[in-house]
């Protein structure tokens, strides 16, 4: 996991519970399997820098819960006809495999689908096969990437985020009976940048991710447009025969941290999301970006709901005292429909929020946004990163602490320690 902080000196620019890279910089997670009692996560990476390049790696790591992850070799890496590994998924069946998005220079938009099989039973090394998927041609797309690989009761069956010209976001789909030769099987679902209501989705869908949850299919992506990077939206509907029909859509996400959501089982079987989050950095230690909490998934109504994983209340110790924590991760379980929630470290405001209803104003470093919210929230502090989360969606956001402690107030509140 990431370096955690100690009793003699808090490292408050690095969280403890969040991962980060031991130096680099870190964009979207992806292939996140529990296996033989352990959990792989994988992710794009750009080793020994701190602002992206196109040059990304696959980077691994291992851990025996979703907060306790320590950062491996690299298993893809640039080379042997990829200028770039960018992200993808992995089908944990038979021995392991991996399907990534390979780019080439200077044309990245456009990717291919390539494929990775292990050198070994613990997933350490991985040698690059064949490529098995390009994009259509007849469709003039100005973006291709993100395979996300699912079994069907036919065979497998493939999504991939396109954009079309005319500012069409699109999932794409394929379908294959061996995880060896693809067939392209038109589009899966699409909508036009225009479309605002209820949510507007972008021009690109990246990360596009089609599952059944709670009886209802499923599809949650990322919103881009023209190169800007937006939020995790969602669509609710029905599923058959490779085609999604949308019947509401929704946002998952709030704030400008959280992006490229990476779908996975966990331990006990359940449908969770992880996501990059932004802007946690510190460029003068050598490291950039983290990836979030996990968060378990579940449908109430017409709205996808994304929860803090149970792997976060094992790391609870106990009750803070007056909701004081003698360091810098604090959990706290806040259920009032008015007030204000403060939190400070040390001498210094690092965070407050306010309820009202169903919205919540919170303000810190980056000034003051608005998120909904509905019923009981969760507020997680960690180091220099702030999740919030209720069934109205989750919000992250970088904060600057200062000093050693927190001292969380206000009505309604538990706080727990988090180790």
């Amino acid at each position: 996991m990431s370096p955690a902080a100690n009793a003699d000196a808090v490292d408050a620019r690095r969280p403890s519970l969040h991962f980060t890279p031991r130096s680099g910089w870190i964009n979207d997670p992806h292939g996140i399997t529990y296996r033989d009692g352990r959990y792989h996560a994988f992710f794009q990476y750009v080793p020994d820098s701190t602002v992206w390049a196109p040059s990304c790696h696959w980077g691994h790591a291992i851990g025996t819960d979703l907060l306790s992850l320590t950062e491996g070799a690299v298993a893809i890496a640039p080379g042997d006809g990829d200028d770039g590994i960018w992200t993808g998924s992995l089908v944990a069946e038979d021995r392991g495999r991996i399907f990534y998005t390979s780019i080439t220079e200077p044309d990245f938009g456009i990717g291919r689908i390539r494929t990775a099989t292990p050198d070994d039973p613990d997933w350490i090394g991985w040698t690059k096969g064949a490529f098995v998927v390009d994009a259509p041609a007849e469709l003039d797309l100005i973006a291709f990437r993100d395979p996300f690989v699912r079994r069907e009761e036919t065979g497998w069956r493939m999504f991939v985020g396109a954009a079309r010209r005319d500012g069409t976001a699109m999932a794409l789909t394929y379908t294959s009976a061996d995880l060896e030769t693809w067939v392209y099987d038109g589009v899966a679902l699409e909508r036009p940048t225009t479309d605002r209501d209820p949510v507007w989705m972008g021009a690109l869908w990246e990360c596009p991710q089609i599952f059944t949850l709670d009886g209802r299919a499923v599809m949650v992506s990322s919103v881009w447009d023209d190169d800007v990077l937006h939020y995790a939206g969602y669509a609710l509907g029905s599923y058959a025969d490779g085609r999604f029909t949308a019947e509401t859509w929704g946002r998952l996400t709030f704030g400008d941290s959280y992006y490229a959501p990476s779908l996975f089982t966990d331990a006990d079987g359940e449908l969770c999301l992880s996501f990059w989050m932004r802007g946690i950095s510190d460029p003068a230690a050598g490291w950039a970006n983290a990836h979030s909490l996990p968060h378990r998934l579940r449908v109430d109504g017409d709205r996808l709901v994304a929860r803090p994983h149970p792997d976060v209340a094992s790391h609870r110790g106990g009750l803070a005292a007056d909701g004081r924590i003698d360091g810098l991760a604090a959990d706290i379980e806040w259920d009032v429909t008015e007030g204000e929630l403060r939190i400070r470290s040390s001498d210094r405001a690092v965070a407050s929020l306010s309820r009202s209803g169903d919205e919540v104003i919170v303000t810190g470093d980056a000034g003051s946004q608005r998120i909904p919210a509905s019923g009981p929230i969760r507020v997680i502090v960690d180091g220099p990163v702030l999740e919030v989360s209720s069934a109205g969606g989750i919000f992250g956001v970088a904060v600057s602490p200062n000093g050693s402690t927190l001292n969380v107030t206000g009505d309604g509140t538990k706080v727990y320690r988090l180790e």
